[in-house]
């Protein structure tokens, strides 16, 4: 299984690169079903992990000036915070079993599946080709409002992507697009640096908390998503955007399917 794991972190890496988005969302389920490490503590190792492979891919998007910091800083600031309120509050603080009228629902659970349910709307949107081909608003929003905006969606999808332990690419690029009219490529590499900065911070914060984390096996799968990292730049060169969205889309709502229903099965 080990050498499997490595195999999808590998595989991981690739897809990042390809897309600059989604490869984070497999993460969880290689830690969780492969290399058989609990669900909260999956989510600690998935912050690093994902910080930094998209670290490693936003210095190359960085070179090519393909990163608008100012608009990073702006949403990058209340994700972080958003990351920060789910990984000390909110999983610290969930119970390990819910009651809910006759039935009890454990902590593992609620977490696997909202990350499958995010799995399965990053699918669907991505077979249907509309997210990530979504045009700037041709009239702007006023500066103040805009802002406010990008705040308020940074502080969400910093609480999402904290409690669940992924990048939360297929998210924030859209709502770069459509709030601040970036081209694609820099709303790509803009999220690239959001993605790194909360993940690494979301993560810091578990390790002041007490986080025990193995860093032997950290640096195999950080190595093997660099592996991924550097084939899909090979690879993006030859294979187009949109094919490869709708086959990772198709993958991505296959394991998605199969963690609700493990969950769902094993409840």
């Amino acid at each position: 299984m080990f050498i499997l794991g490595i195999i999808a972190a590998c595989g991981m890496g690739l897809v990042l690169s390809l897309l600059g988005a989604g490869g984070s969302i497999l993460t969880l389920p290689i830690l969780v079903y492969l290399f058989n490490i609990s669900v909260v503590d999956a989510t600690s190792y998935s912050l690093l992990l994902v910080g930094v492979t998209a670290g490693f891919s936003f210095f190359v998007y960085l070179r090519q000036k393909l990163v608008d910091l100012k608009v990073g800083i702006i949403f990058g600031i209340p994700s972080i915070i958003g990351v920060v309120l789910a990984r000390k509050v909110l999983v610290p603080y969930l119970p390990e079993t819910l009651t809910f009228l006759s039935f009890s629902i454990p902590k593992s659970f609620i977490i696997m599946a909202t990350f499958s349910i995010l799995m399965l709307v990053s699918a669907t949107l991505m077979i249907r080709d509309r997210k990530l081909d979504l045009k700037a608003p041709k009239k702007q929003k006023a500066e103040f409002e805009k802002n406010v905006i990008i705040v308020l969606e940074g502080l969400i999808v910093g609480q999402l992507t904290g409690f669940v332990g992924a990048g939360g690419g297929f998210l924030i690029i859209p709502a770069l697009v459509l709030l601040t009219g970036l081209d694609m490529k820099i709303a790509i590499g803009t999220s690239l640096f959001i993605i790194t900065v909360k993940s690494l911070a979301g993560f810091g914060s578990d390790v002041m908390d007490g986080f025990q984390i193995d860093w032997l096996f950290s640096l195999y799968i950080i190595l093997a998503t660099f592996v991924g990292v550097l084939i899909g730049n090979i690879l993006s060169k030859k294979a187009t955007d949109k094919t490869l969205k709708r086959y990772f889309g198709y993958m991505t709502l296959i394991i998605g399917s199969f963690i609700i229903l493990d969950q769902l099965i094993n409840l």
